[in-house]
């Protein structure tokens, strides 16, 4: 079976002249790099590789910042045949002590034979590394060996089978990386194989990408995807991007990119965030799919980033959904190509109390719920209750899956993986409805409140506050506390807020309980302000749900 190293050194040796990718940083000419480039880049990092002794099929860890260094790395680890995984690196968004207890959790159930950072960081990755550490080498990257000569054809990554690993994906959980998803190399191509098909690719398209790689959107659809099926990839860094989101507009218009993939903040963040100044002469009419993805996705996300862009060419049926998963390499659905998304508005007490998902009437409290699309070529979803039995349409239960792109184990977590894998189907732990084909997906089990028996979805807790002037759009978080004096959860809601006057405070603090309580099943009494920058977020940029959960407790108890 076909493998990454034989796309990649096909590409090398029938388009050597076509740019793979081009990278954007700021303050540099737009660099781009051809098949050619690409793997002479990275044939200095097999060479690396080889010379420090790392082995084919061993894993190693990539701590390196958005860049050619960062790409060539990657590559490098695949053509040589070992596993790479890439972590964020620590950067002013992270906290430094919940940075170095995920280091160390990666290590110690992953157990890499190498790390490769910088030699700046150095010591803050051996000060993570557990007593018992498996890292035989740390790989600074001024460590570089070149080649004598370019022969790829001794690259021990053409020796790997469609059934070796090929990566690791490491989840951003919100106590600590302790799942790396292990992928094949047949399971990958077989995901962009049908994930292209559901996308309607066409040698016309051009992907543009700020999304971190160590992320399963970044890596798969704004890095893997385009590279191996040879669509050309502009590739932003995402810290650029979060200090100016106007750089993802002005990269649409200047390459004409076709498709780009956000999660929902980033809906509400660009049109916020994004001056007019920096949209002069911009035209985002090339765009034909933009798919909201990795985080519960709001209509009203869409309907600001409409109002926001249309001025400048963006068509409303750009405006796309994507269901995806790193257990599933990346995409489970894909809504929005071939017709308008489905959106359901359902009767909100249903939902809560009854788990089904009822079209609203006039009368009574709705939710408008975003299909995700449906099931892409090579994925079957049903839904099911607690006993695994099939569901029937409108009944909310988990969502599991069954493809040829699974994962084939939690690497070296022989019980998460039997867990989730269960007589070949994925059970995501998620919970959602289908309406026919389409598939909507409603929320985390875990994360689920459970209030005088009512199931609570947090996220929609969160949309309510939000609409709230002086919360911070994207910095609110629910979560459910057990009381043990009324036997059932109180629902918490803390909220970030500019402002330090009192009486401003309390009168935000009162509109969110009314708006909540208003808009929910839930008569919300408790609710936290807190300064910008309280809430800690993954690696992904989600909320740590679990981690903010502790951090009330912590400071609540306290006070």
């Amino acid at each position: 079976m076909t493998t990454f190293s034989d796309l990649l050194l096909t590409s090398y040796r029938d388009c050597p002249d076509k740019v793979s990718l081009t990278v954007l940083l700021a303050g540099r000419e737009d660099q781009p790099v051809t098949y050619s480039q690409l793997v002479e880049g990275a044939a200095v990092w097999v060479n690396t590789y080889k010379q420090q002794g790392v082995q084919p099929g061993e894993v190693v860890v990539l701590i390196l910042q958005h860049g050619l260094e960062l790409i060539f790395a990657y590559w490098g680890a695949i053509l040589h045949g070992a596993i790479p995984s890439i972590m964020p690196f620590l950067t002013e968004k992270l906290q430094p002590d919940r940075y170095r207890a995920d280091l160390s959790a990666l290590v110690g159930i992953t157990q890499p034979e190498c790390i490769v950072t910088y030699r700046e960081f150095e010591a803050e990755v051996r000060a993570a590394l557990p007593e018992a550490s498996s890292v035989r080498r740390l790989i600074v990257s001024d460590e570089l060996v070149q080649p004598e000569k370019l022969d790829v054809n001794t690259f021990n990554g053409l020796q790997r089978t469609g059934k070796d690993i090929v990566l690791l994906q490491h989840s951003s959980g919100t106590t600590g990386l302790q799942k790396g998803v292990a992928l094949a190399h047949g399971a990958v191509l077989n995901q962009l194989e049908s994930y292209s098909q559901a996308l309607k690719i066409s040698d016309k398209d051009v992907i543009v990408s700020w999304l971190p790689l160590y992320h399963d959107m970044g890596l798969i659809a704004g890095f893997l995807m385009p590279i191996l099926k040879r669509i050309p990839l502009v590739l932003l860094s995402p810290f650029e991007w979060v200090r100016s989101p106007a750089k993802l507009m002005q990269a649409v218009s200047k390459y004409q990119g076709t498709l780009s993939w956000l999660p929902n903040f980033a809906y509400n963040f660009c049109a916020m965030k994004t001056r007019d100044r920096d949209l002069e002469g911009i035209d985002l009419s090339s765009w034909r799919v933009v798919s909201n993805c990795s985080e519960p996705m709001r209509y009203e996300s869409h309907r600001v980033f409409l109002e926001r862009f249309k001025p400048y060419g963006l068509h409303e049926s750009a405006l796309c959904t994507c269901y995806a998963m790193a257990e599933n390499v990346f995409a489970v659905t894909q809504g929005g190509v071939d017709a308008e998304v489905m959106v359901d508005e359902i009767d909100r007490d249903a939902m809560q109390s009854q788990k089904m998902a009822v079209p609203a009437n006039d009368d009574s409290p709705s939710i408008k719920m975003m299909s995700t699309g449906r099931p892409i070529r090579n994925v079957k979803v049903k839904i099911v209750d607690e006993g695994g039995r099939d569901l029937p349409d409108r009944q909310i239960g988990e969502v599991i899956l069954q493809s040829d792109s699974m994962l084939t184990e939690y690497y070296h977590r022989p019980d998460a993986t039997e867990k989730a894998l269960k007589e070949g189907w994925f059970f995501t732990g998620d919970y959602g409805y289908k309406v026919g084909d389409e598939v909507f997906v409603a929320g985390r089990k875990k994360e689920m409140i459970i209030v005088a028996g009512k199931n609570v979805y947090p996220m929609d807790l969160e949309e309510l506050a939000m609409e709230v002037p002086g919360v911070h759009a994207g910095r609110v978080v629910a979560f459910g506390v057990f009381n043990e004096t009324t036997g059932t959860e109180d629902v918490i809601l803390v909220a970030e807020v500019d402002t330090a006057d009192q009486d401003e405070r309390d009168a935000i603090g009162d509109a969110i309980r009314q708006t909540v309580t208003r808009g929910s099943a839930v008569a919300l009494r408790h609710v936290y302000l807190v300064d910008a920058k309280w809430l800690i977020k993954t690696s992904s940029g989600k909320n740590a749900r679990t981690a903010n959960k502790e951090k009330y407790l912590r400071e609540t108890t306290l006070s």
